[in-house]
């Protein structure tokens, strides 16, 4: 009986994804009837989307920079802290 319980809800659930598949393509169709139309959105949200994500990036980056600089003097700092490196490499020698 759990067998056959188990394949009518695999049914019914296999039923109700393809209704929903169903209702988002017509909704869709609607939408856009025309396939260059489709293209040509998807096309300038892509432009869109690597150009926001790109100046979204840099911005992110600054904030960083500017807030360990807060800190830190990064230019400075990372210099000294390469020689000490070099310097602790050296002496192992």
């Amino acid at each position: 009986m759990k067998f056959f319980n188990k394949i009518k809800k695999t049914l019914s659930n296999n039923t109700t994804k393809d209704a929903q598949y169903s209702i988002l393509e017509d909704i869709f169709n609607d939408l856009y009837p025309n396939r260059w139309t489709v293209y040509k959105v998807n096309f300038f949200r892509g432009i869109f989307f690597g150009f926001g994500s790109a100046i979204g990036a840099t911005l992110l980056f600054l904030a960083l920079i500017w807030f360990l600089n807060l800190f830190v003097n990064i230019p400075g700092g990372i210099g000294d802290f390469i020689q000490k490196i070099i310097t602790a490499m050296n002496s192992r020698r």
